[in-house]
């Protein structure tokens, strides 16, 4: 699993944007910017819906204020599943980052196995990421929504 001082593992993730289908080197994503980054299990899961996404959205301006230069939800979805996520939250401030097959999250050690609910997808996490370095990683225990909300990361900023 990839822990605070590391940098980030090679890897794309997808955004559909208005203009069209973006294709993100991670790299490049996160080069020379400090971003707050959240991974959640599934788009429109309960929790997701009702409680992590939107503390993002709530305090996005709290968050930037802190010197942050974007906030990205990341999803082992697809890139549309991701906007019509985000749409239906209204969260015009955070970047819906598809990893659509899921390298990008194996790649981080950050997986976990649902089994029929909906196989490998992300463990739910937050961590900020400096010019491309960890500097904060707050991992979920398995079903807890504590140490990735919104509200911890703002204070630990």
């Amino acid at each position: 699993m990839i822990t605070t001082g590391q940098s980030l593992p090679v890897g794309q993730l997808a955004e559909l944007t208005a203009d069209g289908m973006v294709n993100h080197d991670v790299q490049s994503l996160f080069a020379g910017k400090k971003a707050v980054v959240f991974a959640v299990p599934g788009a429109f899961t309960p929790t997701c819906s009702a409680a992590h996404l939107p503390g993002y959205v709530v305090l996005a301006d709290e968050i930037k204020a802190k010197g942050v230069d974007f906030i990205a939800c990341i999803s082992v979805n697809d890139a549309f599943v991701m906007k019509a996520w985000g749409d239906a939250q209204n969260a015009a401030e955070i970047k819906m980052l598809a990893d659509g097959d899921g390298q990008f999250t194996q790649a981080l050690g950050l997986t976990m196995d649902t089994g029929a609910f909906g196989g490998v997808r992300s463990q739910r996490y937050a961590m900020v990421v400096d010019n491309g370095v960890v500097t904060l990683l707050n991992v979920e225990a398995p079903k807890a929504f504590e140490v990735s909300k919104a509200e911890v990361v703002l204070a630990a900023l």
